[in-house]
Parts: C-alpha cells; sequence; structure tokens
C-alpha cells in the first residue's frame, strides 16, 4: 500500500509504499519480556504492509486480557473494549463500513469464557472479521487462574487441588458454529504464521486463527512439544489443501479408522488422507481438530483446517437494504415508528 511523503503523485497527494515501521506506534510495549505476545504482534506488523489497505481503513479491537494491548502497538484504528464482547462490537463496525479491514485480538479467557456467546454468533453469521485467538491456557493478566482451555487436573491459583473442568477444543468449537474459515498456528514460527494471516485477511467472511501463544510466566511450556526444534518434527502436522497429512518427520500419517482420524506410522497398509480444505461440510476439520493427543499433543494439526467461502453477513445485509431502498423507496423513520401498530386518541 501507499502512504502520504514523496513518490508516485496521485491527484493532491504524494504517496509512498507502506513500510513494517508504519505499523509501530511510539507507545512502548508492555508485555512480560519472552512473552510469546511479542512474536505475534511482529508478524501482524510485518504482514500489513503487504496488504495493499490504507492505515486509515485498517481497525484492531480488543477485549480484556494480555493479549488486548495490542491495539495500543498498532498505527492503525482501534479499540481496547470490554471483557469478551470485541466481536460484538467489531460486528458492529464491519456491518456499517464494509470498507474497512476489521481485526478482532483476544484470548482464551476473553473469547471463550465470558465471550463465548459473542464469539460462536460472529462465526455462525460469519461476519467480515479476522479474529485471532491467543490460546496460553491461562488467565495471564489476572496473574495464572485456570481458563476454559486448562488441561484437566491443572493446579493454579484457583484451582489448587486441580482443575475439574473438562477444556474447550476451540478449533472444534468454532466448527459447531459453522466457521468458514478455521486456521490454527504458533507464536515462535514467523514464517507459519504469516501465511495463516495472509490467508484469513484475503477471506471474504469470518476467519478464526488460534495461536498457540507461551506465558513464560503462569504457563511457561505448556506447548514445548510443538515448539522445540529438536522434538516438534515428530509431533506437528502441517496441513496443505491438496496434500497427504503426515507428521513433519514423515514418519506417521492420517488415516480413517472406524468413525474418525487415527495418526499411523507410515508403513500402515491404509492410504494416507490427503488434506482438503474447501470440503463442504465441517466433518473432515472436524476430525484433525480431535487428532491431538491432549496430554503430549502428538498429531497436532497446523495449518488451514477449512477454507468454505460462503456469503458474508456484511454483504446479505447490504444487498437486503438496497432491495428494501428500491422497493419501497428512501427509509422514512417517522412511518416506521407510527405504522400499523399506532392508534390516535381523540380528545373529550
Amino acid at each position: 500500500m501507499l502512504s502520504e511523503g514523496t513518490g508516485v503523485a496521485e491527484g493532491t497527494r504524494t504517496l509512498l509504499p507502506l513500510t513494517v515501521k508504519d505499523f509501530k506506534t511510539d507507545q512502548e510495549v508492555r508485555w512480560c519480556p519472552g512473552c510469546g505476545d511479542y512474536a505475534i504482534l511482529a508478524a501482524v506488523q510485518g504482514l500489513m504492509p503487504t496488504l495493499g489497505i490504507a492505515r486509515e481503513n485498517i481497525v484492531f479491537v480488543s477485549g480484556i486480557g494480555c493479549s488486548s494491548r495490542f491495539p495500543y502497538y498498532m498505527n492503525t484504528y482501534g479499540m481496547h473494549s470490554i471483557h469478551g464482547r470485541a466481536p460484538a462490537i467489531a460486528t458492529g463496525l464491519a456491518a456499517t463500513r464494509p470498507d474497512l479491514s476489521v481485526w478482532v485480538v483476544t484470548g482464551d479467557g476473553d473469547a471463550l469464557s465470558i465471550g463465548g456467546n459473542h464469539l460462536i454468533h460472529a462465526l455462525r453469521r460469519n461476519v467480515n472479521l479476522k479474529i485471532l485467538l491467543f490460546n496460553n491456557r491461562i488467565y495471564g493478566l489476572t496473574k495464572g487462574q485456570y481458563s476454559p482451555t486448562s488441561e484437566q487436573g491443572k493446579i493454579t491459583k484457583s484451582t489448587p487441588l486441580g482443575s475439574l473442568d473438562t477444556p474447550f477444543n476451540p478449533l472444534s468449537l468454532a466448527l459447531g458454529a459453522e466457521a468458514s474459515f478455521l486456521a490454527r498456528s504458533i507464536d515462535s514460527d514467523r514464517k507459519h504464521l504469516t501465511e495463516v494471516l495472509a490467508a484469513a485477511a484475503r477471506h471474504e467472511g469470518t476467519a478464526l486463527i488460534e495461536i498457540y501463544q507461551n506465558c513464560n510466566i503462569f504457563n511457561d511450556g505448556a506447548f514445548d512439544p510443538v515448539k522445540d526444534p529438536a522434538a516438534r518434527d515428530s509431533h506437528l502436522i502441517r496441513l496443505q489443501h491438496g496434500q497427504p497429512i503426515l507428521t513433519g518427520d514423515g514418519r506417521k500419517a492420517v488415516r480413517t479408522e472406524h468413525a474418525g482420524y487415527t495418526l499411523a506410522p507410515q508403513d500402515d497398509p491404509r492410504p494416507a488422507l490427503v488434506h482438503d480444505a474447501h470440503a463442504e461440510g465441517p466433518e473432515h476439520a472436524f476430525a484433525l481438530s480431535r487428532l491431538a493427543d491432549p496430554a503430549t499433543l502428538d498429531g497436532t494439526v497446523i495449518g488451514v483446517l477449512r477454507h468454505t467461502p460462503r456469503p458474508s453477513y456484511d454483504q446479505q445485509l447490504a444487498a437486503q437494504l438496497t432491495q428494501a431502498t428500491t422497493a419501497r423507496g428512501p427509509g422514512d423513520l417517522t412511518t416506521l415508528l407510527t405504522g400499523n401498530d399506532t392508534w390516535t386518541i381523540g380528545q373529550g
């Protein structure tokens, strides 16, 4: 994209290509040293100049949590909103301003606890939003309580004898809400995260990316099996549309077993499944979302699980408004308020 400066003239303005620096603010980035949020911020700031969108046409909306400081550090429009309600606020913005690129930044506590209802309705409506769900499996901002994605038995300040709750699987939950674009990546894998972010940015509708993000203060090492360079290839499956579904070291492949999928050795006689991100139904993506072993993270899939374009809420709303205006003429608020369900009471 271009910004004001010296370069190619456009009318009365002179334009220059945007750079990563253009998307950095003068605010001090204040997360704990070593937090995975730094890497995600760098990836997003690095992506923005490649989208061809002016900064004044980009908005970041966040809720409450460590990740929700994000808008302060993006030199775009932004709003640090209220707990769990970022999808609702962003929905109103996207529906009334279809010219904007609207991004939601949230965490596993913000999105899946108090904000759970807002998240699922944004997904089912397919509002044109890009939702980045930072999942560190803990409440970081409030100092280490268990979250909706913490594993069962998790010992924290709020669960000293271990959590009794069954954790949410964010990807499975999103598919149940009819997500049209669903992906997962890892904070420390800059190249992969950037690729997934770019794919989400191109999607018309709600794009949800779950990002495994390390909280080195309150839940350090939660994702070590899929982050450690020496071990990750035996655990990770990097999904590519149209390619066999294999672990990074090629030693295991995903195969069908009864009604679901299983991870089996490469010499298993059953053929390896081929990834279809554009499958019409959610069954394939759902089975992949349930593949990983919760304890060891063996079989963890990253990449785009599902990408099935369908009309966005924004598009349908605009079409409906156009249809109503064409059929009935310009809207008249007085006529609406004094319609058939009102009456006048005479004097006397």
